[in-house]
């Protein structure tokens, strides 16, 4: 339910509302602070990308038969 509300009101932004949004980002961060926050973010992203590969390959390996591993 509260992930169907949030989908239904991103679902609604328009380009006016993306551009104020991000006129108050700049205005409260600054533009020197955005490129920084936008790196850690990056970061972020690749450490989640890279921790569910991880994850992944684990249980292929897990799943494989045991008798092919002799």
């Amino acid at each position: 339910m509260l992930l169907t509300n949030i989908l239904l009101f991103l679902g609604g932004l328009g380009m006016p509302e993306i551009i104020l949004i991000l006129l108050i980002v700049i205005l409260l961060f600054g533009a020197k602070k955005i490129p920084e926050l936008a790196k850690g973010l990056g970061k972020g992203i690749r450490e989640f990308k890279d921790a569910s590969k991880d994850i992944t390959s684990e249980i292929e390996k897990g799943m494989e038969d045991p008798k092919s591993k002799n």
